[in-house]
């Protein structure tokens, strides 16, 4: 019978040399050579059905016996691509079967053939996942590109020289600054540096397909070396951080370390273009900066109208722990497809240690490879061997040819090891001694490279010695010169319009708008298109709007909010709105869009007010507040002449964006000289809804306030809300703007405003009562706010007239000034009070206690509101009822 090879003997033959005999054993008699699968017989239409089961199996499975670990661990056997496993002996191997799509240019090939090709595609140093992609274009066109060249890249010598040149200097930049700077860290790319000749291959190939732009994210590992290496910051200035040598005098170079900043450089590639190429700040939150990333590429890809998202590419450094552990990224990976979230696909690049600080792969992940959470996305998946730069190369030109055709994420994962610690004051040998036993004894790949083009007579040994010699002479000279002066602490930002631009608008105070402007905006946006059926409350909805301007009717919040929309977009301010239901708004208050009741259409009136108006885009967010709110604030960063709004669900559901917020929105300045202009919208109130609905933890924005970082209000009328956002455009301020937005306020029948209120006055951050004889107040009611309409109804119920209640509307920038002038208007008032919703642990009074006493002296400030609790809220709606009752009578009572 037929002999089958063994594992031990399979692997032998076939995988390690592929040196099977030319011919079957002699004494096999009943060996007919010709074309499998041509003829009738079930044997022969079974065995060519098992060899393309195998060439399936191969695009599937090669990828886990590929030799992509350059410390030399492979998996050297599956059974799945055992030809044994679909019943193909050692008989078969000199026999012709029909190759199917393999082979376009030859309908057959003998079976020694097939696995040769197989194997040399799918299992050599590059190892490939893209089966899982449903798209059948996608997949022949990946193996059409793969296939036919065996993924054997042929490179001209000069290309090899250049590879060679980028591994010196990549290595040679880690070496100088191990001598030069002994124990700082610098995280390291040293195990990685083929990433460096990576990039330079992408640039120059994105030049060739007219990309104007790539702009990077990426955290710490070999960061230090893309600055210098790829961006272009000079050798002098990276010295100089290590050196600690910024003017002392320039308080922003105390802002972060070096290894968290960002750049701007033109590349110039080997046809002489250039490509600007953008690095963003990020601290040191590993993956955070993804999102943020592909809001900047989104507002450059507007301000461009770059609809076909071809300008401007998007491109993402990775740890492999990192990509496999952080939530964010998946959340990132999410965006990618959406309408209001695309960029064009993303390049994503894993420097692949093979280890995450100490921890190794079997401790960190649970799927077989880092990069298995982008298969949720079908993005297709290219491992390979770092030792092998060319390879790498190859890989790096068919993902971005992939991703310039397809428009989608591909992920590219690096091979590679760590060969010093976390950090160079790290000791790896303490929990992974026999790793890096094995690190310390083998070559880095520019040694491995070097010594190939060497022996490949490539080049010569005096032209690789000058280039060694000319990057140590490029290194010495730039530390040399870092001790003759002092360097100014600055950072790049990555602007979607130029700062010439932005330094032309100038500040204006006047936030209200003419009375025939309101007319038109009315106009506009209660009007709809002729055949357009709406739904039968709406239509009254839009039909009490239009008598706004007759002064029959009041604005409540959401129409005021449009109104400032409409506005802002006649003045040429393009806006954004995104969150989970924003268009229509949680509380079905806003309804941007209205939706045709018979066809489905969709119709977003704000964009159809006038022929030369900007654009808002108001978007129904994916369930996510990190990323989404990491791609607002990344969209503003890039374009602050952009009115950039998110909105929370719920206030609290920002908790799970708190990194965006703490780490970039509100430190972006102070840390990177970076501004950004993003408004938070976050729902708040106690009405009963338990504790994860009524607190947009005021306290913790308030904690974060300083050096007037940030905006924060919580105003109480829908003019306040108009004059805010647009005074957040209008002056110009370039500050992120924390919205505590109303539920039941959106609604209630006293916070309502009228047409004179959009058309005079302005925004006011502290609003005094409106009492005629101040010399009969004996108390002062400070507070904000919900609860401000719960004490005015009181009081009027109760007949209390020597009290007045003071809104602060405004939290930081506080405005002690406004705060004194109105307490001494008041000359017989004894009693002060701060009043809130919040127990006494939260909101505002923590912050403002000191600040009351301070402005209003000789005065002890007392407190209303709930008692200390761990949770915000309590759950029972009748008990939330009864605790506000007893806030409002305690404001009164004491």
């Amino acid at each position: 019978g037929d002999l089958l090879l063994g594992e031990e003997d399979f692997y032998g033959e076939i995988f390690r040399d592929l040196k099977i005999p030319a011919q079957p054993l002699s004494w096999k008699t009943d060996y007919q050579p010709g074309v499998f699968g041509t003829g009738s017989s079930t044997e022969e239409i079974e065995k060519q059905a098992r060899v393309l089961q195998l060439i399936n199996l191969y695009r599937v499975r090669g990828h886990l016996i590929a030799s992509l670990d350059p410390l030399g661990k492979q998996h050297i056997y599956h059974p799945e691509l055992d030809p044994a496993s679909v019943k193909l002996t050692f008989w078969d191997y000199d026999r012709n079967f029909i190759t199917g799509d393999l082979l376009p240019d030859h309908k057959t090939a003998t079976l020694r053939e097939i696995l040769e090709i197989l194997h040399k595609t799918y299992c050599d140093k590059i190892g490939i996942e893209y089966m899982h992609i449903q798209n059948p274009e996608e997949k022949s066109w990946l193996q059409r590109m793969m296939e036919p060249v065996r993924n054997t890249p042929a490179f001209t010598p000069k290309m090899k020289k250049e590879i060679l040149k980028k591994l010196i200097t990549a290595e040679a930049f880690e070496h100088f600054i191990h001598t030069r700077f002994i124990g700082h860290k610098r995280f390291s790319l040293e195990g990685s540096e083929t990433l460096i000749p990576v990039l330079d291959y992408l640039f120059n190939e994105a030049s060739d397909y007219d990309v104007l732009e790539v702009v990077l994210g990426m955290a710490h590992r070999g960061r230090l070396n893309v600055l210098a290496n790829i961006i272009g910051k000079s050798y002098e200035s990276i010295f100089s951080e290590f050196e600690d040598i910024k003017d002392p005098n320039s308080i922003e170079g105390s802002g972060d370390v070096k290894y968290h900043l960002g750049a701007i450089g033109w590349y110039k590639t080997r046809s002489g273009k250039k490509i600007l190429v953008s690095l963003a700040s990020n601290p040191s939150h590993l993956e955070w900066v993804n999102p943020v990333v592909e809001g900047i590429v989104r507002a450059k890809q507007e301000r461009l109208e770059d609809k076909d998202h071809k300008k401007v590419l998007p491109l993402l450094i990775h740890g492999d722990a990192a990509f496999a552990g952080q939530g964010i990224v998946a959340e990132t990976l999410n965006l990618s497809q959406l309408k209001g979230y695309r960029t064009g696909g993303t390049v994503h690049i894993i420097i692949n240690n093979q280890i995450g600080f100490t921890t190794t792969p079997e401790d960190a992940r649970s799927s077989q490879y880092a990069t298995d959470v982008a298969k949720m996305i079908q993005a297709p998946i290219f491992h390979v061997n770092g030792d092998d730069p060319e390879a790498s190369l190859w890989i790096a030109k068919i993902a971005f040819e992939y991703r310039q055709k397809f428009k989608k994420d591909v992920v590219i994962d690096l091979f590679g090891y760590r060969r010093h610690g976390h950090n160079e004051g790290d000791e790896p040998g303490f929990t992974q001694p026999l790793l890096y036993e094995q690190i310390n004894h083998h070559p880095s790949v520019r040694e491995i490279y070097e010594r190939n083009l060497l022996k490949n007579k490539t080049i010569a040994e005096e032209e690789a010695k000058q280039l060694h010699e000319n990057i140590t002479r490029t290194l010495s000279e730039a530390f040399e010169k870092i001790r003759q002066k002092t360097e100014t602490f600055k950072t790049d930002v990555l602007l979607a319009v130029s700062n010439e631009t932005i330094e032309s608008i100038k500040p204006e105070k006047d936030t209200t708008i003419p009375e025939q402007d309101l007319a038109k905006i009315v106009n506009g946006i209660t009007s709809i298109p002729e055949g357009f059926s709406i739904h039968p409350k709406l239509k009254k909805f839009l039909e009490k709007r239009k008598n706004l301007v007759d002064g029959t009717f009041d604005a409540d919040w959401a129409y005021a909010e449009t109104i400032a929309f409409a506005s802002l977009l006649l003045e040429g301010t393009p806006v954004r709105l995104s969150g989970q239901d924003s268009v229509r708004g949680t509380f079905s208050q806003r309804h941007l869009a209205l939706t045709d009741i018979h066809t489905g259409k969709e119709y977003l009136f704000l964009n159809h007010l006038a022929s030369n108006q900007a654009k808002i885009e108001a978007l129904d967010s994916l369930l996510s507040e990190a990323a989404v709110l990491g791609f607002e604030f990344g969209y503003s960063l890039a374009d602050p002449l952009a009115l950039v709004m998110w909105e929370a669900q719920f206030g609290d559901f920002a908790n799970a964006a708190q990194v965006i917020i703490d780490n970039f929105i509100v430190a972006s300045e102070v840390k990177w000289k970076v501004r950004n202009n993003i408004v938070m919208l976050l729902p708040h109130g106690y009405e009963g809804q338990g504790p994860e609905h009524s607190s947009a933890r005021l306290e913790r924005f308030l904690t974060l306030c300083a050096e007037d970082n940030i905006r924060i209000c919580n105003v109480s009328t829908p003019a306040q809300y108009f004059h805010l956002l647009r005074s957040h455009i209008k002056l110009a301020e370039r500050k992120p703007l924390v919205v505590i937005t109303p539920k039941s306020l959106l609604r209630h029948p006293e916070a309502k405003s009228g047409k004179e209120e959009f058309i005079k006055g302005g925004f006011k951050e502290v609003i005094d009562d409106n009492i005629d004889r101040k010399d009969s107040i004996e108390k002062l009611i400070f507070t904000s706010g919900k609860i401000y309409y719960d004490l005015i109804k009181f009081r009027k119920d109760k007949n209390i007239g020597d009290t007045s209640i003071i809104r602060i509307e405004q939290f930081y920038p506080y405005k002690s000034d406004k705060v004194k002038s109105i307490a001494a208007s008041y000359p017989r008032a004894k009693k002060i009070m701060w009043v809130q919703e919040e127990p006494i642990n939260m909101g505002a009074w923590n912050f403002l206690w000191p600040k009351l006493t301070e402005d209003i002296p000789g005065k002890k400030i007392l407190y209303a509101g709930r008692p200390e609790s761990a949770s915000p809220a309590v759950g029972s709606a009748k008990i939330s009822a009864q605790q506000q009752k007893e806030v409002v009578e305690e404001a009164f009572r004491a």
